[in-house]
């Protein structure tokens, strides 16, 4: 349908009546002049006549048609799509996560939407572009060209309602702009099912960048086994995904080949474990290699074997104490038990955990002593006596919170419930464990207000409690009173709660996962622990205690890899990262026919389709030759009819 940029001029068609006015009256008057013999003239004026009125019709209507093709001329009639009327806006989302770096044509799929990015898009038109880790708001692809093209892959993928949230936010509220959201990924399933939002007025434009066929090996994660004092087992777990064929796959120490190894798959199998033998006093700064023709980043794996740390534990005794000699006989612990009367404070400061063992009173001054123990990051493991005194233990408790002993149970318990979600217990079982041998107690105490239960008995009272460095039992473990010392329970729970005084540093940490290391060393008030790797460095968010320096990592860093923790110049401990390996399985997501959302085949062809819809088709041109070629035409019938 025609359009008229300037409506307002056609006003002028009445002047159309002007040409019309001097056409139909005559304003000429002509003066008679009287001959002898007319009879000839008569003949030739009749003839004359005609030739007149064709004349001047002629004239009129060339006249009236010209003066109004100028007129529409000035109006600038045009024709265009509904769309073309709107002022738009343009959101693009572009995938820079892993899996983007499958390669097509021996370029990757970023580097490739990128450069049709550049080469399609308007290059005058302002656009708002975002990735998974940057952000361009109101640019021309001509101003960021070189910041585009040197786009980093990241191991951050925003699921399909993130990608939507940042969108709007993007958009601004101006009622009149249409807005169009373009997305340019190669859709695997950790998007997120792509759908139209409700209440969402825009256009959605889905362009794939992807590889018709998918082939990748994936180094995912490692685990260290001890099968004899000289020597340890390095287990590698490797996922491969389409043709991928033998490949090779290396360990090193540093720059060091400590070994190499084929990885091959079943045809039915797309995991394969491969075994490295370690020495078991070896120090390793490990690097794992394979390689494929997939994804860059699943290709190498950082793992780090320090030095072993020694665990100071200190058992306050009352009671027997054979079985922590028994579950701290590892050469990973230092145990040291003293009876009360024995005890010197001040060696409670140096050791990491302390067990109070069935001692029938706590004094003042010893309570005061551990709530700065378990303040300055160690761990109590508190066990009450059969006989103890109320009154102490619970003015001792009411330094770590509202929970209190109250009142003595002598039925028989069982101990029925295991908190496996509990950090103590996290890792330690395959599967949830429902029937077991139950411990049971004949002699308890209930508790009022208790926090987190990590063992439960079978009415759901806490047999074991805490958390964050403080625990506390509800019997005692007096084999007369109680049979959890010959429970297989007891291994775990003890280990981990002394292992959790002091986290060393694991075999490696994955980057986006929030965690925390501790290294055994000690700095003075205006000194920080420093991480580097390859020249560069970052300092992590620490806490330091008096005989520890506890490290948290979770912005930081940003760069998989492994990184040497620096103390006063000196290297204390290494720390390696990995990248989440959740792109590396090529699974992609299946997109629906949706209203308000269009499935293109590239780049070229969604700007292509955007610009015919934007196109708008002028015609002030065709009738501006209109009036000429009627002046012409005019010019013509002036000279031809006389």
């Amino acid at each position: 349908m025609m359009q008229l940029k300037h409506p307002e001029i056609l006003w002028g068609l009445f002047l159309l009546v002007i040409p019309i006015i001097v056409h139909l009256f005559q304003l000429r008057r002509f003066k008679k002049t009287p001959f002898t013999n007319v009879a000839m003239l008569q003949k030739i004026m009749i003839d004359s006549q005609r030739a007149n009125q064709l004349k001047k019709w002629l004239l009129l209507f060339t006249r009236l048609l010209l003066l109004a093709s100028l007129i529409i001329a000035f109006a600038q009639p045009f024709t265009a799509k509904n769309q073309s009327e709107k002022e738009k806006e343009t959101v693009i989302y572009l995938d820079n996560s892993f899996s983007m770096q499958a390669r097509e044509n021996g370029i990757t799929l970023l580097e490739q939407s990128v450069q049709n990015l550049i080469r399609y898009a308007d290059p005058d038109r302002p656009i708002h572009i975002f990735t998974n880790t940057y952000s361009f708001s109101e640019v021309t692809v001509g101003e960021i060209q070189n910041l585009l093209l040197d786009i980093p892959f990241t191991h951050k993928q925003l699921n399909w309602s993130d990608i939507v949230l940042k969108a709007e936010s993007i958009f601004s509220r101006a009622p009149a702009k249409e807005q169009e959201l373009i997305v340019i990924s190669d859709f695997k399933e950790n998007l997120g099912a792509p759908e139209k939002p409700e209440g969402y007025a825009g256009r959605i434009h889905f362009v794939k960048a992807g590889v018709a066929a998918v082939s990748n090996i994936s180094i995912d994660s490692i685990q260290l086994e001890t099968p004899n004092s000289s020597q340890k087992t390095l287990k590698v777990f490797v996922s491969g995904y389409g043709e991928t064929g033998v490949q090779p796959l290396s360990l090193q120490n540093g720059n060091k080949l400590l070994g190499n190894s084929a990885v091959e798959f079943d045809e039915e199998n797309s995991r394969t474990v491969v075994d490295f033998s370690l020495p078991n006093q070896t120090e390793i700064d490990g690097l794992l290699k394979v390689s494929d023709n997939g994804l860059e980043y699943d290709n190498h794996f950082f793992f780090s074997i320090n030095p072993p740390q020694t665990i100071n534990v200190l058992a306050i005794n009352g009671g027997d104490a054979k079985y922590l000699e028994r579950l701290f006989s590892d050469e990973s612990f230092a145990l040291n038990i003293y009876d009360l009367r024995q005890l010197d404070y001040s060696a409670i400061d140096t050791q990491n955990v302390v067990v109070v063992n069935e001692i029938e009173q706590i004094p003042e001054g010893l309570q005061n002593v551990l709530r700065t123990f378990a303040s300055n990051g160690g761990s109590l493991i508190v066990v009450p006596a059969k006989q103890k005194e109320n009154l102490s233990y619970n003015t001792f408790l009411s330094l770590f919170g509202s929970t209190r002993f109250s009142e003595t149970v002598e039925n028989v318990k069982q101990i029925t419930k295991i908190a496996f979600e509990h950090p103590i217990y996290r890792g330690v079982f395959q599967k949830q464990v429902k029937n077991f041998e139950y411990p049971e107690t004949n002699h308890s105490f209930t508790l009022s207000n208790p926090t987190q239960s990590i063992l439960s008995y079978e009415d759901g009272t806490p047999f074991l409690m805490g958390g964050n460095g403080f625990y506390l039992f509800t019997a005692p473990l007096d084999e007369n009173h109680c049979n959890f010392k010959s429970s297989p329970l007891i291994v775990p729970t003890f280990y981990n709660m002394a292992l959790s005084s002091l986290r060393v540093p694991v075999l490696y940490e994955t980057i986006g996962n929030a965690s925390f290391a501790d290294i055994d060393t000690r700095l003075d008030n205006d000194q920080v622990v420093n991480m580097t790797k390859d020249g560069e460095s970052f300092i992590p968010r620490q806490q330091s205690f008096p005989n520890k320096v506890r490290l948290f990592f979770d912005a930081e860093p940003q760069e998989a890899g492994t990184y040497f923790a620096k103390a006063m110049d000196s290297i204390v401990s290494n720390v390696s990262f990995n990248y989440p390996r959740t792109e590396s399985q090529p699974s992609e997501l299946e997109i629906r026919e949706q209203d308000g959302i269009s499935q293109q085949e590239s780049l070229n062809s969604l700007f292509s389709s955007l610009a015919e819809e934007n196109e708008v088709s002028a015609y002030w041109k065709w009738f501006v030759i209109l009036a000429l070629l009627l002046g012409l035409a005019e010019v013509i019938i002036q000279k031809i009819i006389k």
